[in-house]
């Protein structure tokens, strides 16, 4: 089908979600353009209003609001209203129909553009007097002869006008096909020097400048309380530090009021009566100057209990942006401070929301999300929610193509910028990805400017953390003890050296620097396969206790989300960049095709070929069923699930966004009532018809399905962060080291 078409004279061009008319263009939401389109490519004919809903919301259901809306944008944009319908007829009860000529370019470029021209302006000059006149079909007399010489002369200026009138529509024509088919440049930025900010033994996050720049602010967390940080400012001439706030919280990133005065972010905490999430998410506002003097006690905004906000942006007309899951979909939404109310900016009705960011001086949003179709899209967006562009983002081949953005403004216009890890690159307003050319030594998030645009923060560093193992056995023993060491902790005869024995010590059985994790055991087999970014990505490797070998080479940046043996322990099913891949012992990798972004990979039945995850069907992410065979995705539940595996017969467990475990029954799932409370967030394993887990007060438990019997096996390490895999005498599990992270400054070349 063609991009570009005339409706009348109005020129539509779906690439850039545009209606021009008169050197005036307006930017249309796609699925009124996809309307539009339809009604276009059945120009005269009624279209009825299921197929127009099968057309532009297939496998969708909607409500017949939602086409009268977009018949309603289409009209306004052509001039037209319900009344006068010179466009768009509607036919009661029938449908809709358009009602003007409709002209395709199957192949738009400039040569077409000035052939319309020629047409357009020849269609003008057609309405002057001198060339309406009729041909004369009786010889002229000579006073006739004089009379016409006088018409044409009093008419030549008239007609000179016409064609300077042609030559400049000609022009015209060709300007506004260079600028909307020329391909758009390389945008080109380049890097002096990346150097530390912070240094500590803590963790940094959420880097930002102050308005006038000079402050940077960040969140500090300490290596006990991992979750929980304090707010910091440091003075980027004299350097010293500065502690914002008085008490640690779990602070999410922070936005500054347009002077400068105000600091407004998210604190998450758990929910004193849990009913839709465990966790509560509170608006909070902090007094900058005061607490530059002495470290001040945040003020409570706004307050949610059944719903999740995240990431605010102080707006310049005092409202605070906020991103709002609302049945399982995201919206931006826009909280007056001043009313103590909220109204919806931008959504997705068939997609979802991805991230956004905001620019204090060009007062616009940038916001990535996912449409209908499953690919992702960058839109730009005044701060009142004005749909101002729409553009599907063109993936470079080192950027997996279902992989998200998360772009920053830059001090240059139509230009974002964005990080995967250890590249970046830059994003236009019209989707194209441009690489800089940098690889980075270690990962490092999306750059966030200088008020000055010649620098920008990011956070850079790694997560640490080690394969480990520990024995069942130990366990047992450390158990056994437990009720002596309750005893004494009830006598007041319990020491810090009681405490410290009573908690077995693990046995590491793969270490580096980096994250190594998931580490699973090959079923028949000695080897144990684990995910390490130890060579700077994610990668699968396998060790047999004494030696460890990378097996997969996924490119730059690649992300792993799941893994999973074969019965006979010849390969492993692995979720890398929201793609399932088969991955051979002999390195040999086979993906397997399915059209949607795989979010996290749980279980796989190599033996049917059937594995449990969760996949984004339009942005909302469903759990289920994927056959491997046909390709066929069966949607499980519509609940929020968290982890999933299949007990050795066959029945499935799996656990909800409150930590509760679930099993299917003869009507519908089942609540395991005995297992309320055991549930974290470090997920569980089965064998023979067993689960193990481990719960918030880090003990390991077990529960036979089959006796319904309940068992705490004993105390794990405090810095466990997941329960992976066991086997007849041990358990296997990752350990968290620590967490190095740091503000970092980038300086832009001259």
């Amino acid at each position: 089908m063609a991009l570009q078409y005339w409706v009348g004279d109005f020129f539509v061009d779906l690439s850039r979600n545009q209606v021009t008319q008169k050197e005036q263009s307006q930017t249309i939401a796609p699925k009124a353009l996809a309307v539009l389109t339809y009604l276009a490519e059945n120009q005269g004919k009624v279209v009825s209003y299921d197929e127009l809903f099968a057309k532009v919301w297939p496998d969708t259901v909607v409500t017949p609001n939602t086409l009268q809306r977009s018949i309603a944008q289409l009209r306004k944009v052509l001039g037209e209203d319900s009344k006068l319908q010179s466009y768009i007829k509607t036919h009661a009860k029938q449908g809709y129909s358009l009602e003007c000529d409709v002209r395709w370019h199957d192949q738009t470029d400039t040569q077409s553009l000035v052939k319309q021209a020629l047409l357009l302006t020849a269609d003008t000059a057609t309405t002057t007097d001198f060339d309406t006149e009729k041909p004369e079909t009786q010889p002229r007399h000579a006073t006739a002869n004089t009379q016409n010489e006088s018409t044409y002369i009093a008419n030549a200026p008239w007609s000179a006008l016409s064609l300077i009138s042609i030559f400049a529509g000609i022009v015209l024509f060709i300007f506004i096909g260079f600028s909307y088919f020329t391909p758009e440049q390389p945008f080109k930025l380049t890097v002096g020097e990346l150097r530390s900010l912070t240094a500590t033994d803590n963790k940094e996050h959420s880097g930002m400048y102050s308005p006038d720049g000079e402050y940077i602010i960040f969140n500090r967390y300490s290596e006990e309380l991992c979750y929980s940080s304090n707010i910091w400012a440091k003075n980027t001439k004299t350097q010293k530090e500065t502690q914002l706030t008085k008490n640690m919280a779990r602070y999410g990133n922070h936005s500054f009021s347009k002077d400068g005065k105000k600091l407004v972010f998210i604190e998450t905490e758990n929910c004193n009566q849990v009913i839709t999430q465990k966790n509560c998410y509170k608006l909070m506002t902090l007094d900058f100057v005061k607490a530059l003097e002495a470290p001040q006690s945040p003020s409570l905004l706004v307050e949610c209990k059944n719903s999740r906000i995240t990431k605010p942006a102080w707006l310049n007309n005092n409202n605070v942006a906020l991103l709002r899951e609302f049945s399982n979909r995201w919206q931006l939404i826009s909280y007056s401070i001043s009313d103590n109310k909220s109204t919806v900016l931008y959504t997705q009705e068939d997609g979802n929301l991805i991230d956004y960011d905001y620019s204090v001086k060009a007062d616009l949003i940038a916001l990535t999300s996912i449409h209908s179709d499953g690919q992702n899209y960058i839109e730009i967006l005044k701060s009142d929610g004005q749909l101002l562009s729409s553009h599907q983002i063109e993936y470079p081949p080192e950027i997996p193509n279902l992989r998200f953005i998360y772009p920053n403004f830059t001090p240059y216009d139509n230009q974002l910028i964005f990080s995967t890890g250890r590249q970046l690159f830059t994003l236009s307003y019209k989707g194209k990805i441009t690489n800089i050319s940098l690889p980075l030594d270690e990962p490092m998030g999306s750059p966030i400017f200088h008020p000055d645009g010649k620098r920008a923060l990011m956070i850079k560093g790694h997560w640490d953390s080690d394969v480990a193992m520990l024995s069942l056995s130990q366990l047992a023993k450390q158990q056994s003890a437990q009720t002596i060491l309750t005893q004494a902790q009830e006598n007041q005869t319990l020491t810090r050296e009681n405490i410290n024995d009573s908690i077995p010590i693990p046995t590491i059985l793969e270490r580096s620097t980096h994250a190594e994790d998931n580490a699973i055991y090959q079923p028949n087999g000695e080897l144990i396969a684990f995910k390490s970014d130890r060579s700077g990505d994610d990668q699968i490797w396998i060790t047999d206790g004494n030696d460890a070998q990378q097996l997969s080479n996924f490119p730059i940046d690649s992300y792993i989300s799941g893994m999973n043996w074969a019965a006979d322990g010849k390969s492993i099913l692995v979720n890398v960049n929201n793609k399932l891949t088969l991955l051979t012992l002999d390195s040999i990798q086979k993906p397997f095709p399915f059209g949607h972004s795989v979010k996290q990979l749980f279980y796989w039945n190599s033996e049917d070929d059937t594995a449990l995850l969760t996949a984004r069907i339009k942005g909302v992410v469903k759990f289920g069923e994927f056959n491997l065979n046909n390709s066929v995705f069966r949607v499980i539940t519509d609940k929020k699930v968290s982890w999933a595996l299949k007990s050795e017969d066959g029945r499935l467990i799996y656990t909800d966004h409150l930590d509760r475990f679930w099993q299917p029954g003869p009507a519908e799932d089942q609540l395991i009532e005995t297992l309320n409370g055991q549930g974290s967030d470090k997920g569980f394993i089965t064998k023979q018809n067993v689960i193990y887990g481990i719960n918030e007060e880090f003990q390991l438990w077990s529960y036979n399905i089959n006796k319904n019997t309940f068992e705490i096996l004993g105390n794990t390490p405090n810095n466990v962060d997941s329960l992976t895999d066991i086997n007849q005498s041990d358990i296997l599990m990752t350990i968290r080291i620590t967490a190095k992270k740091e503000v970092a400054e980038l300086t832009l070349s001259d």
